[in-house]
């Protein structure tokens, strides 16, 4: 049980990245589910819309990764129709997600890292992101990256992000990340799915392979 949960063990290859900007946030995952040395599929969405104007990229084994993106959507969706069609905001919604993961380590641990971004009117940016590993850390920031994708996106994303990002540069800088790895990573993760987060809500901007072609 110990050795599960050593960061050699737990870490998978899989690959969430995300970028904010002034008016929204951009994530992008890599779309392989895979186990050992076997691939199931190559166009696995794992980027969860959970409101009109938030979504959060989810890395980890499948099971986990699907039923806590189902738990935490539905949560929200539930909150909101029992409070009259009120939404939280992100920084609720991250704070949820939050607390759902530090309850779970001493009962069933998810097995996830999480960047979940959205969009509120009343920030001050517009955008907000938010990154939390599985033992129910939080911090928000600029930009953020899970797995072994963080050794070649973080510096490129340091070097590359400013105040006052548009959304163009956004993207810029996450297909840089994604073409980095691409091109140095031992994995070959050739699909990746991007998604941004604005006033109009959630969209997908671009994909390796259809998720809808399963």
């Amino acid at each position: 049980l110990l050795l599960s949960f050593t960061k050699e063990n737990y870490i998978t290859m899989d690959t969430v990245f995300g970028v904010s900007y002034d008016g929204g946030v951009v994530i992008a995952t890599d779309q392989v589910n895979a186990r050992s040395i076997l691939m199931y599929q190559q166009n696995l969405d794992k980027i969860a819309e959970l409101s009109s104007h938030s979504a959060m990229g989810v890395s980890g084994p499948n099971c986990d990764l699907v039923r806590f993106s189902e738990y935490v959507s539905k949560n929200l969706k539930l909150y909101e129709l029992s409070n009259d069609g009120q939404k939280l905001s992100t920084h609720a919604q991250a704070n949820f997600c939050r607390g759902e993961l530090a309850k779970a380590i001493r009962k069933g641990p998810f097995q996830v890292n999480v960047i979940l971004g959205g969009y509120d009117e009343k920030t001050p940016t517009g955008g907000s992101l938010y990154v939390m590993d599985y033992f129910g850390s939080c911090t928000k920031a600029k930009y953020g990256a899970q797995g072994y994708a963080s050794n070649f996106c973080l510096s490129i994303m340091d070097r590359s992000w400013t105040e006052g990002l548009n959304e163009g540069q956004a993207v810029d800088i996450v297909e840089h990340c994604i073409k980095e790895l691409q091109m140095r990573f031992l994995i070959n993760q050739s699909n990746f799915i991007i998604k941004v987060i604005d006033k109009e809500g959630v969209k997908t901007l671009k994909f390796g392979s259809d998720p809808a072609d399963n």
